[in-house]
């Protein structure tokens, strides 16, 4: 299971997450200056979610079991 949560009432904007992100799939919106999130560039790593200062960003990379 694979997830991405992005709390953007707890995103300042500092960028850090965007910084890092080694596919580049954060980015800040222009106008709210908050993190952007994109779903389909993101190898859900956790390393934005290590970052942030906020504690605005949680990453789930759970690899299922294969059947039997």
């Amino acid at each position: 299971m694979k997830s991405h949560t992005l709390n953007k009432a707890w995103c300042k904007g500092c960028g850090i997450c965007v910084a890092f992100c080694p596919k580049k799939a954060l980015s800040l919106d222009e106008q709210s200056q908050k993190a952007v999130w994109d779903g389909e560039k993101c190898i859900y790593c956790g390393i934005c979610e290590h970052y942030c200062p906020d504690l605005a960003i949680t990453v789930v990379n759970v690899k299922e079991a294969a059947n039997g």
